[in-house]
């Protein structure tokens, strides 16, 4: 049995992914703040084990108390593999340096960077003890290798995931494991991330008309589109660890 790990699976692309993965008959834990009551449904319609969990992912304690839960109930049934979707992100704060407020700037790093590297750790960590491989997959953006004004922690953060990556997938590989890590930029999807975005002001963020523009042209990608493309990449035999995929290579 395989069994995914889904954060930020309420909405957008978490909840995308999700479905995707149910109607693959794979297990899904639901980590967010609020439960989606049609991923539930469609779980029981599969009959397919489904849990969700709440989680604040900006409160490191909270993570590594819910997630150590998480990894002991699921590695008891040994399963064959395990995929891991570190999903949640927050854009917020968008505004320039110098003008910045530290809450919001410290809960960025917090759900973006710090919570996506304690949760790995763990499931590395327990997966050393069994035969269980496990695959992770963090969600990245273009933010990461491009400077948008405004967007200096998201950028920042985004960046430090990438090279998380990238450094966890050479140690793996050093120590043989069957593990894999890959991070993955989705492109500017349509979800509410973006609503986000477009209420942000002009002064805080230069590109706020391209990225309404985006909207009234109907540029953004489904997220049902995005998670299928990632879905069959995670699924598929050629996932190259320490890879940071973008969806254009995944919609050629």
């Amino acid at each position: 049995m395989k069994y995914a790990i889904i954060t930020g699976a309420s909405k957008g692309l978490g909840e995308a992914i999700a479905k995707r993965l149910i109607q693959e008959q794979i297990a899904v834990v639901s980590v967010s703040r609020t439960e989606n009551k049609e991923i539930k449904s469609l779980a029981i319609e599969q009959g397919i084990d489904y849990k969700h969990v709440s989680c604040n992912l900006s409160l490191e304690k909270e993570v590594q108390e819910v997630f150590m839960e998480i990894a002991h109930c699921i590695f008891q049934k040994d399963p064959k593999e395990i995929l891991l979707f570190n999903n949640a992100g927050v854009i917020e704060p968008i505004q320039t340096v110098g003008n910045l407020d530290q809450t919001p700037v410290i809960r960025n790093i917090q759900v973006n960077l710090i919570a996506p590297m304690l949760i790995t750790n763990l499931f590395f960590n327990k997966a050393q003890l069994t035969n269980t491989k496990v695959t992770v997959i963090n969600v990245s953006s273009g933010a990461a290798v491009r400077s948008i004004e405004g967007w200096s922690v998201y950028c920042s953060s985004k960046a430090g995931i990438n090279m998380f990556t990238q450094t966890a997938a050479i140690e793996q590989a050093e120590m043989q494991t069957n593990n894999k890590i890959i991070a993955f930029s989705p492109g500017v999807m349509d979800t509410n991330m973006q609503e986000t975005i477009r209420s942000s002001s002009k002064e805080a963020f230069k590109d706020l008309e391209q990225f309404k523009e985006f909207k009234e042209k109907n540029m953004l990608l489904a997220a049902d589109l995005v998670a299928n493309a990632l879905v069959d990449l995670v699924l598929s035999d050629s996932v190259e660890s320490g890879k940071v995929y973008n969806i254009k290579e995944l919609l050629k």
